[in-house]
């Protein structure tokens, strides 16, 4: 029986894991760069994109939560948070990026940067100290993590300098950076009734009690705006396909400038007396008109089931 050869370990003493090279290789991506240039949002970011982001993970952890990736058949891309607040871990970055590229796991370096200005003028407006400033100044805090971080900024992939960039700017570059896909626009069309107040999380309020209420109706009292005689009878009332037709088109210009103002997610609220029967159908019919003009809609009936 052969004594097994005694276990590599990395430059701070901790053991070197080890995990057979995958047939399919993750995407792994580290994060790091300067403190104050931005890498909360940077984070925020490739989360919205799809990425699976852990926060102030000490480098040498980043095996083990890659070798939990390898086989499964979702969340294959993995970003990971790494910066000075890990201590003398974060010495240990290069040689576990060296160590998963080795076994066949390629990761992207992106590297985030700023002026010592811009940082600074972050800090104080901030009114936190530096994670290196210890009782030293805040510059001097600067000029010790630009030295911790410098090997790592020169083998980085992506290097962004957010110096001049406010927080929309730089989901833009980071979008265009390391990702092919922008984030869509998730549009939620809701009916309610007035009785039960307007739903909270509103951005929109349409109110169609303008339209002849098939309450009113004895056949079409029990129904909702669901079933297609309501519907026929609602959308055949005079002006209710023009409120859809224009409300969208209303609801359409805003949506084109959501972006840039970092929006995700949109709740149209369509509102009649009890959300049974008129909101039921406007939501649907604008729910529809969206969706044909290219924006991924789902469509939610609050009061209906209570009406």
């Amino acid at each position: 029986m052969t004594e097994e050869p005694p276990a590599v370990t990395y430059p701070s003493g901790i053991p070197r894991p080890s995990f057979e090279a995958p047939e399919v290789a993750p995407e792994v991506m580290v994060l790091t760069g300067m403190s104050g240039a931005g890498r909360t949002k940077a984070a925020a970011v490739l989360a919205d994109l799809g990425w699976y982001v852990v926060d102030n993970l000490p480098p040498h952890l980043l095996s083990g939560l890659v070798t939990s990736l390898i086989g499964g058949d979702t969340r294959r891309r993995l970003a990971a948070v790494v910066d000075v607040r890990g201590g003398e871990f974060f010495k240990d970055l290069e040689t576990v990026v060296d160590d998963l590229e080795v076994k066949g796991v390629p990761v992207r370096l992106l590297f985030l940067d700023a002026s010592d200005e811009a940082l600074v003028r972050r800090f104080e407006e901030a009114r936190r100290p530096h994670p290196l400033q210890q009782d030293g100044t805040l510059l001097e805090g600067i000029a010790r993590e630009r030295t911790m971080v410098a090997d790592v900024r020169d083998r980085a992939d992506h290097i962004i300098d957010t110096s001049r960039l406010n927080v929309h700017e730089l989901r833009d570059v980071m979008t265009r950076e390391v990702s092919d896909e922008t984030p869509r626009l998730q549009i939620n069309v809701q009916s309610f009734g007035f009785k039960n107040g307007i739903p909270a999380d509103a951005d929109f309020v349409a109110d169609v009690r303008f339209l002849h209420n098939p309450h009113w109706v004895p056949e079409l009292r029990p129904l909702t705006g669901l079933d297609p005689a309501v519907r026929d009878h609602v959308l055949g009332a005079e002006g209710a396909q023009e409120f859809v037709d224009g409300y969208a088109s209303v609801i359409d210009s805003a949506l084109h400038l959501y972006r840039a103002h970092d929006k995700h997610a949109v709740t149209i609220a369509v509102g009649c007396t009890g959300g049974k029967h008129r909101s039921v159908v406007m939501a649907e019919a604008l729910g529809a008109d969206l969706r044909a003009r290219g924006y991924d809609v789902r469509t939610t009936h609050r009061d209906r089931p209570r009406a």
